[in-house]
């Protein structure tokens, strides 16, 4: 009688000529693939009008001031400021409020400012900063 041995080899041929023709197939027909556009509705103009955001600036030292539509800056104190800020929202509660943080400011002070307005309900609140040169 003759013993079998086994074999521990796979025939990995097959699995090779498989996978080109697989490869082939891709590459034919992908370039046939139509690549689908969306088409959007254009509108005339926008409903929504902008509104001229008001400004809390923070200085060096820490001092707060308060600035609207391009004028010059007033100094307050935190309780002014909320008052402030609460008489120039109630007719429009949406409008938002930029906080221009001196470059020389504790970091601490304008997160200060930041928790202080979202503590008393403001909406829209975002930081100011200059563009830098790419």
């Amino acid at each position: 009688m003759r013993q079998r041995r086994l074999m521990n080899q796979i025939n990995v041929v097959p699995y090779i000529d498989v996978m080109l023709v697989l490869l082939v197939i891709f590459m034919v027909t992908a370039p046939m693939i139509q690549v689908g556009a969306v088409d959007l509705p254009s509108v005339g103009k926008a409903s929504q009008v902008t509104v001229e955001p008001i400004e809390v600036i923070v200085a060096a030292d820490g001092a707060l001031a308060i600035r609207e539509r391009s004028e010059a800056p007033r100094k307050l104190s935190r309780d002014d400021l909320l008052a402030e800020l609460r008489r120039l929202q109630q007719a429009n509660t949406e409008q938002p409020v930029l906080i221009a943080g001196d470059k020389a400011a504790r970091y601490e002070a304008v997160l200060d400012v930041m928790d202080l307005l979202q503590r008393e309900g403001i909406q829209k609140i975002g930081l100011l900063v200059q563009p830098g040169k790419n």
